[in-house]
């Protein structure tokens, strides 16, 4: 069998050639390029083939999030494991909709890293221990319920789910960038998420936005 033609991106170049080293006397891997931003990655995947992405959610460019989907539009057959030190639930099920075969938290040991490899592909979807107990606890808001939210939260919540900046979201209200900024804060404190894309999954899952 051909060895994994793998990528690593990672914003820390030590993470990157620490994986390296630890990867390179496995039988079925051939690291090939270790990358510190996605489009670099994006930009090598359009000329050389990459079998595996071994990835990074912080990065200075794009979230691994939203790169999960733009690496599945470059090649639908790469398979991508996610290596991070995220333990928040909503980013871990995110990043598995967004078409990630698996994930694993920084302090994984080789032999779950070598078994997620495996079963990614074998096309199962593969999570260390460590995330496994994260994901099979029920999350805080899910057990809660939706957070009570003023008439003005839940209607800068729903132009937020638009898309629309602080900016555009005061000039239509007719009220400054700094209150809709101050309101998004209280929102994100309310659902108890770290930014506005985890607040829009937790509305979502919560069905306080469409």
């Amino acid at each position: 069998m051909d060895k994994l033609r793998t990528v690593i991106v990672d914003d820390h170049p030590i993470v990157i050639e620490g994986l390296r080293n630890l990867l390179s006397h496995e039988e079925n891997i051939d690291i090939v390029e270790g990358f510190c931003k996605g489009r670099e990655l994006l930009s090598y995947m359009k000329a050389h083939r990459t079998d595996l992405v071994l990835l990074d959610i912080t990065l200075p460019d794009i979230n691994g999030m939203d790169l999960c989907l733009m690496i599945k539009e470059v090649s639908e057959n790469t398979l991508i494991l996610i290596l991070s030190n995220h333990t928040e639930r909503s980013i871990i099920l995110q990043t598995i909709q967004n078409g990630a075969s698996g994930y694993l938290l920084k302090n994984s040991s080789l032999p779950e890293l070598r078994k997620c490899i495996e079963e990614a592909v074998k096309g199962n979807i593969c999570y260390s221990r460590e995330v496994i107990e994260i994901i099979s606890r029920p999350s805080k808001n899910v057990t809660e319920g939706p957070p009570k939210l003023t008439r003005r939260e839940k209607q800068i919540l729903a132009m937020l789910a638009e898309g629309k900046t602080s900016q555009i979201i005061g000039e239509e209200l007719f009220l400054s960038p700094l209150t809709i900024d101050t309101h998004r804060r209280n929102l994100i404190q309310k659902f108890a998420v770290k930014n506005v894309a985890e607040l829009m999954m937790a509305a979502s899952r919560l069905g306080v936005v469409g």
